[in-house]
């Protein structure tokens, strides 16, 4: 049976693409969140066939785990970059999957390997190369600043004002450090991706908080956390239960 491992950061994410593997009767033998638990992991297990992999984990790029351990096995790269990565991987001849991971899209690629793979025939991946372009596409991806609409001025903030970005009755808000609230044409998904993972983490569905302004973090219901945020102590921000192990991690 094919051995396959997962990479993945997104905990739900990970899960659901562990149950459509299984689905068509793939062995997964771990689940892997993190650069630190997959150099570990590694150090102490055989390679799989085939690895599943996240590009951006929470607390690096996976890259980082090649970095320390060399693998011969089959590589699938799953990643949310947009058409200029995508277009750079088809010409590599780096296999992707584009997220969100849709069954069928999933079917191709396994079966793909099932036909292609040759351990002896696989060419060698430059990690380096596709770090290299991950990183030129997060300094294009990630804002500096955003542009909020008042009355009939736009108002430039910049990323260093936002206390948080938050969802309301449907809509998406942002919180600058002046206590003022304004109205963002996007969703909180798309803005998610539009921020630095070091300055910025998304708590739970509702809030994006900016390290910056943490002002104190509290236990809550035993398992859980309360974050209080400067600038917006009129906020409950509760860090979801499958988010609290990546947030510990980001806060440092």
């Amino acid at each position: 049976m094919t051995r396959v491992v997962i990479i993945e950061d997104e905990k739900p994410a990970a899960r659901r693409l562990q149950r459509l593997v299984e689905k068509r009767g793939w062995e997964v033998e771990t689940l892997i969140h993190s650069v630190a638990e997959g150099v570990d992991w590694f150090a102490h297990h055989a390679a799989p066939d085939l690895l599943l992999v996240d590009i951006q984990l929470s607390d690096g790029l996976s890259f980082d785990i090649f970095d320390k351990v060399k693998l011969g096995c089959a590589i699938i790269f799953t990643t949310a970059y947009d058409e200029y990565a995508l277009r750079a991987f088809k010409l590599n001849s780096i296999h992707y999957l584009l997220k969100p991971i849709s069954e069928p899209d999933l079917d191709a690629a396994l079966e793909k390997f099932q036909k292609n793979f040759r351990p002896e025939l696989h060419p060698h991946i430059d990690f380096e190369w596709i770090k290299s372009l991950v990183l030129k596409q997060s300094e294009q991806t990630f804002k500096d600043r955003l542009t909020v609409k008042v009355g009939q001025q736009l108002k430039l903030i910049g990323m260093e004002d936002v206390v948080c970005i938050y969802s309301s009755e449907k809509a998406t808000f942002v919180r600058t450090k002046q206590g003022r609230d304004y109205l963002l044409d996007d969703t909180m998904d798309v803005w998610e991706n539009r921020l630095k993972p070091q300055s910025f983490f998304r708590v739970n569905r509702q809030f994006i908080i900016a390290a910056a302004f943490v002002d104190k973090i509290v236990t809550y219901n035993n398992t859980r956390l309360k974050v209080w945020l400067l600038h917006a102590s009129d906020f409950e921000i509760v860090v979801s239960r499958n988010r609290i192990k990546d947030f510990r991690t980001w806060i440092g």
